[in-house]
């Protein structure tokens, strides 16, 4: 039953980040949110139109919301996560209320998320909806067209926002022009969204962020059912959608008429499709290709050495070395695949963490035995063959290995697009065709290996003054009478608007 008590904010642990989720509603369908630019589980439900939403959402499914971390009610953290952290933070909430298939509602920022969740974990994901989304976030440059980008306007006006006039609420003009036109009181409602949701600091690093998102390349990777959904007045280009939509296979594109971008704006027609594609998308079989970032190792003129070395202490160093390897994929989580004599084959659900893995292990073999080794490092589709994997992406990470001198760890320019934020610096070193691989392929050379961000304190926000710690507090225990206010207002809008039509009409004409 869907009351008018908002639901209790549990907590789902992600190692030292707590994130903050509800569940809404006991459908046969476990969908979930994956919120855009920021957001707050209690000032959400205060907003009529996106408590109203929830609610549709959840008449035939279980809605599983959160706030991303850094935002909202999740823990503050130093600097914005990555895409990488935020697939682990929805798989940490999708365990929390043992789902273990949900839909994605991925809406605009969040959408990047959503797909490469998709593409790494297809037995997770039973359908994909994308909602005013993105793959890039600028433009790649070059005469082709690049449809996968934001538009220079949308985020030169949300950079302003953000730099000069964050709490003020002028996002209402950018994302809601509808709801900018009712006057002041929605004004100020956005304005207390914002400073609930992210401090300056985390909105323009969020911003930042979008800036350098890029999962062109995992696109093709995704291979469950998916709804792309787009208005065709918002700020967001509607090129970016359709961008998706060509590269997604079987992808199905719907384009709504409107000029908000937020969903909840006459959201029911949101609703009406995300239910009816639902609906029909049933219970798709799991793909047996996913994405996924591969690794090879090897030591360098390992023939050599073992000459030079003799039998007794070249078997000592391989063990060591094995050890060393197998020690790392452990705790970095990868999935060792082969084991290649003088090397290894694993794969990895995240790129942050397997270049880290590969850092760490030729490090501690620098340091410990009297050998080097070379890495290279792959994102990209992946057959799963038993145990095994086979596809062009196995190929691709072989050769840019090869192509690895001693201690040197060389990564694809896929792997470096989808590792932003995560720290990780890297030299250019140019592109070069890969024996075997068509075309030619941007390599990088990993030259620090920083760790990720640790849960901290971030820049403090505007204060919140008693008036608006007043609302705060009723929005978390009674939403419905946060929302007073705004319906009252609203029926008197109507009321106007139905007087001055018979005025109109008792005119004479």
């Amino acid at each position: 039953m869907i009351g008018r008590v908002p639901p209790r904010t549990r907590y789902a642990r992600n190692g030292e980040v707590n994130i903050a989720y509800q569940v809404v509603g006991d459908g046969p369908i476990d969908l979930l949110i994956v919120p855009g630019f920021v957001h707050n589980l209690d000032v959400a439900w205060a907003i009529p139109e996106l408590s109203a939403m929830f609610r549709s959402l959840a008449r035939f499914s279980r809605l599983i919301i959160h706030d991303k971390r850094g935002t909202g009610l999740s823990d503050p953290v130093i600097g914005v996560a990555t895409l990488e952290q935020r697939m682990e933070d929805i798989h940490a909430v999708l365990d929390a209320v043992g789902s273990e298939r949900a839909a994605l509602f991925g809406i605009s920022e969040g959408g990047p998320a959503s797909l490469l969740f998709a593409a790494t974990y297809p037995q997770r994901t039973a359908a994909l909806v994308i909602y005013g989304s993105f793959a890039r976030g600028t433009p790649a440059g070059g005469d082709e067209p690049d449809r996968g980008a934001l538009g220079d306007d949308a985020l030169g006006r949300l950079t302003d926002i953000v730099a000069n006039h964050w709490g003020d609420g002028r996002t209402i003009d950018l994302f809601t022009p509808s709801l900018a036109a009712r006057g002041e009181r929605e004004r100020e409602s956005r304005a207390l969204f914002e400073r609930a949701a992210a401090s300056p600091a985390l909105a323009a690093a969020v911003l930042q962020a979008v800036r350098e998102v890029d999962v062109t390349e995992a696109l093709g990777a995704v291979r469950v059912p998916t709804l792309v959904l787009r208005r065709t007045g918002d700020v967001i280009p509607i090129d970016g959608g359709r961008y998706i939509a060509e590269r997604v296979a079987g992808a199905r594109m719907v384009e709504l008429a409107g000029d908000d971008h937020t969903p909840w704006i006459d959201g029911e027609q949101v609703v009406r499709e995300i239910e009816r594609f639902l609906t029909r998308a049933g219970e798709a079989p799991t793909p047996d290709r996913l994405l996924a970032t591969v690794l090879f190792t090897d030591i360098v003129d390992s023939t050599r050495m073992a000459g030079e070395l003799g039998d007794a202490r070249w078997r000592e160093v391989i063990a060591a070395h094995d050890a060393i390897v197998r020690d790392h994929l452990g705790a970095y989580g990868g999935r060792e695949v082969k084991h290649t004599g003088d090397g290894f084959l694993a794969t990895f659900d995240g790129p942050a963490r397997a270049v880290r893995c590969a850092c760490a292990a030729r490090d501690e073999i620098a340091e410990r035995t009297d050998v080097a080794i070379r890495a290279g490092l792959h994102t990209g589709e992946c057959e799963v063959v038993g145990e095994d994997v086979a596809g062009m992406a196995i190929h691709i990470g072989a050769r840019v290995a090869a192509e690895a001198g001693a201690g040197e760890v060389l990564v694809s320019g896929t792997v470096r697009d989808l590792v932003v934020g995560s720290e990780i610096a890297f030299e250019d070193r140019g592109t070069r065709p890969l024996k075997g691989v068509p075309g030619e392929w941007q390599l990088l050379r990993v030259r620090d290996a920083a760790e990720d961000s640790k849960v901290g304190t971030p820049t403090e926000p505007e204060p919140v003054g008693a008036r608006e710690r007043a609302f705060l507090a009723t929005a978390r225990r009674a939403p419905w009478l946060a929302q007073l206010p705004y319906r009252l207002e609203l029926r008197h809008r109507r009321r106007e608007a139905a007087r001055e039509a018979a005025a109109s009409a008792s005119r004479p004409q």
